[in-house]
């Protein structure tokens, strides 16, 4: 006796056979009352796929469960971007979804991808911030081979399997933090750079269009040796403490990483009035800094847009409805100044 094909399920069920193919590998949603009919012809007839099919008609019916791994909590800017990604969640059109928040305080690679591995068993999707290494792509690679797929978010990841990739354009965002040091400050002289880690690829991005513009378009400045803050608050005021004890002929500073908060703390232990400060994210802090005068500029991401763009991302791939490959959302940043705070 032969086994049963899809057309014979088809067939008992009354639908085509992309239906049942569509119910298989979710090609495209299917009501709920097809899909329980091809369910009972898969049964019926004996189908080998019937358990896959069932599986399927359980996983449509319960809420998608999107999964975000961000950094540490008592960061001002991972707080309102977690906020905003629960609100996007709940915001989605046709879908009942759960968001599935996590935070790190270790960014070490191995501790990321442990939690990581560990998000990607408890959802359908998950998205993450994190540093490119090795062994977190060894982690993506691995939930994606389990149907997980894995979203880069702020900072892009070079591992093949990334379904997609949603934040700034770092490029541009780095050479306008360029063109506002050049711009803004007295006159030409030395420049601070401090980064959080170079392994963010985002942060990578910022320091090399920022060293760009500067070397083609204001020559006259002289952007120093970049220091690395690890995106802790107490290296980073420590570190532009000494970067200002070393250099107290500095025109202008770029943080293109974290730690603002120390760095923003120690300009207004220094009192350098003439200093020009470029920043990230508008939060309490840098608008204060913006009103105080010891932040010139700060160019931020929009979390909102950004949360709604990749949790629409995200619904896409689940439902496979986007394009086999990485999916791009660049989205503009915004400036502010003391002017539109």
């Amino acid at each position: 006796m032969t086994e049963p094909t899809m057309e014979d399920v088809a067939r008992a069920a009354g639908v085509g056979v992309a239906t049942v193919d569509r119910v298989i590998n979710r090609r495209a949603p299917v009501r709920a009352d097809t899909a329980q009919r091809v369910l009972d012809a898969a049964q019926t007839l004996g189908f080998r796929r019937a358990g896959l099919i069932s599986k399927r008609i359980s996983e449509q019916q319960r809420p998608l469960r999107l999964g975000f791994l961000l950094q540490s909590q008592r960061s001002p800017f991972y707080t309102a971007l977690g906020h905003a990604l629960e609100q996007a969640v709940q915001a989605l059109q046709q879908q009942r979804a759960t968001p599935v928040l996590a935070f790190m305080d270790d960014f070490t690679p191995r501790k990321v991808a442990e939690r990581l591995l560990a998000l990607g068993q408890q959802v359908d999707a998950v998205a993450l911030v994190a540093a490119d290494h090795p062994v977190i792509h060894q982690a993506i690679e691995t939930l994606h081979a389990q149907g997980v797929p894995v979203f880069a978010l702020v900072t892009d990841l070079s591992a093949p399997s990334v379904a997609g990739y949603v934040g700034m354009d770092n490029r541009k965002m780095g050479r306008t933090a360029a063109w506002s040091i050049a711009k803004l400050s007295q006159r030409p002289g030395k420049v601070g750079l401090i980064l959080g880690s170079h392994r963010y690829l985002c942060q990578e991005q910022c320091e090399i269009s920022f060293r760009s513009y500067l070397r083609e378009s204001a020559p006259g400045f002289q952007v120093l040796e970049t220091l690395v803050s690890l995106e802790d608050v107490a290296l980073a005021h420590a570190a532009t403490l000494e970067l200002l004890h070393l250099h107290p002929d500095l025109v202008g500073v770029y943080v293109a990483g974290g730690g603002v908060e120390g760095v923003l703390e120690a300009l207004q232990e220094a009192a350098m009035p003439e200093l020009v400060t470029v920043c990230h994210d508008l939060t309490d802090t840098t608008r204060q800094a913006l009103l105080d005068g010891h932040a010139s500029v700060v160019l931020s991401h929009p979390c909102e847009w950004m949360a709604r763009s990749l949790c629409e991302a995200m619904q896409k791939r689940l439902q496979n409805r986007q394009p086999v490959g990485k999916s791009q959302g660049l989205l503009p940043f915004t400036l502010y100044t003391v002017a539109n705070v």
